[in-house]
């Protein structure tokens, strides 16, 4: 078994010199190019192949073939780890197969799954059609562009879309339906990454295992956000860099320090909450350093100055990147626009994670964790960094509550995998650690069988966790992959119900076609099918839900502006509203109309926004409005047009099946 006595520097170590990395920085920066490369490139390859297989659904078979793979891979890893001969005796090639192997494992636990479908864990509902919306219009436009609103800088970062929006590119697919393959392409790298940045602390077998439980953490929580998961995967190793790199003495190594700033960075154009939660974590850091220093006898002015000097750094390579994607943004002042991004208060927020008390494997492992890291604080660095990870995440927890009083969050749940990631390694390490110290009471023999015991565990632990998202952790996710409609009006299934809104999709773009003679991007749509505005570049009048609208387009503007226009006396009269809006008005409307033989259902709060039967001569559209603190966080409401408005020559309307489309001349 590897050694665990590198996990941190003993007691007596504390004033030497210490190194802040185990890897020069070029090595560090050439493995993680080259691995990058090497995964992204094995995922997509490895899904091209899956999605060859052809296997009808629904079928176990997927999950069959995707547990066999697994089972392998991890028996490989963890006998790899034990026997330090299988690994080849060439560097390159030793990383090459820990790349490939790490690789293979995400994307077959991941792809095989959704073989027979085009669309990601979660399908095209919920907060997939905005992630679909927003690659759909970055492979549309190569400077960042709003995924909604015409003409206004994106809120939302726009550094994982607008990458997304390359590859779609060149692969020559539409921004959705590359969301899948490059999705899971990024789980892929983030695993393999996570291995080189605790190679930066860890020897390279104890880096393998810490990688592997990351990706274990990440199947439970981080891949519905593949876009966040990265960031997520790799603050771990990288607050333990931190917290070795402001400690070390006499001098702070620039390399790490710069190489901090550009993770800090890469959140903040990302995944901003991660950025966020980055800041306050390695400002806490700076504080606790440096007043267990004071204590010691450090001066107060000569400790601070140091540590700012060594934040400074940070925070300035940090700020450039962040400004890359953010400076639009801020100069069009949306810094000082109200934002309903962050009302949203789930259980998952209201009670604290707790996952070291979950009985089964993965909270098992959490719980060792959460007593080693008791343990060793005070012998190992990589624990004081870990246990700091742990504690911010529950102090985040706090000014989360304190924040509702405020009238809003910091949407606490989504550091849960952040907590589960931390505790997953440093279990990890306890149990290593306590294997270790267990060798070396017993004899060879037993020795030998407690080794054989840890792998049969190891590997049954990791397959479990692997096994129950498969089986019950996604299975809803997965339902809706090949359930949701794709924009020919099937899905994954062959299925195409007429009494289903997708049903419909390709009819309602091709009508839409033939009445403006103009491109998508052409056109701004006030529609009651969001999903038209996922498939195809179109700009919206109004965003679906008040979450994901950019501050600067003032989405209760917007929804105070179509009510008014709904109380037009005549079609006049909406001729000159839109005219003279105060936005720029939608070129097309996408409104339901009565369906005959079914009951007028025009309810004032939805639990179905697509089921509205508006009555005889009139239109409906159905909005969204911000009911926070309530849950669900939003209600829904339907805005009721009189068809009379429209007929007129300054319009054009054709009905297709529930919808009428209307098109200004």
């Amino acid at each position: 078994m590897p050694n665990p006595t590198p996990t941190g520097p003993g007691r007596a170590q504390r004033d030497h010199v210490i190194s802040a990395s185990r890897l020069p920085a070029g090595q560090t920066i050439t493995e993680l190019l080259l691995g990058t490369v090497t995964a992204a490139a094995l995922s997509i390859v490895l899904q091209f192949g899956v999605a060859r297989l052809g296997i009808v659904e629904p079928s176990n078979g997927p999950e069959a073939l995707a547990v066999f793979g697994t089972t392998v891979l991890l028996v490989l890893v963890f006998g790899a780890v034990v026997r330090g001969r299988w690994f080849p005796r060439a560097r390159w090639l030793r990383l090459g197969g820990v790349w490939i192997t790490l690789t293979t494992l995400s994307t077959l636990a991941l792809a095989l799954p959704l073989q027979g479908t085009r669309f990601y864990y979660g399908g095209s509902g919920g907060d997939n059609a905005f992630r679909m919306q927003y690659m759909t219009r970055m492979a549309e436009n190569l400077v960042p562009a709003d995924m909604n609103y015409a003409n206004i800088p994106p809120y939302y970062p726009s550094g994982w879309f607008w990458l997304g929006g390359r590859f779609a590119n060149l692969i020559g697919w539409e921004g959705w339906a590359a969301y899948k393959p490059y999705a899971v392409a990024w789980i892929a790298v983030a695993g393999v990454v996570a291995f080189t940045l605790w190679s930066l602390s860890l020897p390279r077998k104890l880096a393998l295992l810490a990688a592997l439980a990351t990706i274990l953490a990440g199947t439970r929580h981080g891949l519905l956000e593949p876009y966040a998961w990265p960031s997520a995967a790799w603050l771990a190793p990288i607050a333990v860099l931190t917290w070795r790199t402001l400690s070390a003495r006499p001098r702070a190594p620039r390399g790490a320090l710069l190489g901090i700033g550009v993770f800090t960075g890469f959140a903040a154009i990302t995944y901003t909450l991660h950025f966020g939660f980055s800041v306050l974590l390695t400002v806490s850091m700076a504080v606790v350093i440096g007043t267990l220093r004071v204590r010691r006898g450090s001066s107060v002015g000569g400790t601070v100055r140091e540590l700012f000097l060594r934040l400074l750094p940070i925070g300035i390579t940090s700020g450039v990147i962040a400004l890359v994607v953010w400076l639009p943004f801020l100069l069009a002042g949306g810094l000082f626009q109200r934002s309903a991004a962050q009302h949203y208060l789930p259980e998952g927020s209201a009670f604290l994670p707790l996952p070291m008390t979950d009985p089964k494997p993965f909270g098992l492992l959490c719980l060792s964790g959460l007593v080693w890291l008791v343990i060793r604080t005070t012998t190992s660095r990589i624990a004081q960094a870990l246990l700091t990870v742990t504690a911010a995440v529950y102090v985040w927890f706090g000014l989360s509550t304190l924040a509702l009083l405020a009238e809003t969050t910091l949407l606490a749940f989504r550091l849960q995998v952040v907590l589960e990631s931390a505790l997953a390694v440093a279990g990890t390490l306890g149990l290593v650690e306590l294997v270790r110290y267990l060798r070396r009471k017993l004899s060879m023999r037993h020795a030998t069988q407690l080794t054989v015991f840890a792998v049969v565990i190891a590997v049954t632990g990791s397959l479990a966790v692997l096994q129950h998202e498969m089986s019950s952790g996604l299975s809803s996710e997965k339902k809706a992959a090949y359930n949701d409609y794709y924009p020919n009006g099937n899905n994954a299934l062959a299925e195409a119900e007429t009494g289903e809104p997708g049903a419909w999709l390709d009819e309602l773009n091709s009508t839409i076609n033939e009445l403006t003679h103009d491109p998508p991007q052409h056109n701004i749509l006030l529609t009651t099918n969001y999903d038209l505005l996922s498939y195809h570049p179109y700009w919206g009048f109004q965003q679906e839900t008040p979450h994901y609208a950019n501050p600067l387009a003032e989405y209760e503007r917007r929804a105070a502006e179509i009510r008014r226009w709904s109380n037009a006396a005549s079609s006049d009269e909406l001729s000159r509203m839109l005219r003279n809006a105060d936005f720029e008005a939608p070129e097309v409307f996408v409104v339901r109309h009565h369906s005959d033989g079914k009951e007028v259902h025009v309810p004032k709060i939805l639990d179905d926004a697509d089921r509205v039967n508006p009555p005889e001569g009139e239109y409906s559209v159905t909005l969204k409005a911000d009911a926070f603190p309530r849950q669900p966080n939003v209600h829904n409401y339907p805005v009721v047009f009189d068809a009379d408005l429209f007929r007129d020559p300054a319009f054009v309307t054709r009905r297709v099946g529930p919808y009428t489309v209307i098109a200004r001349r």
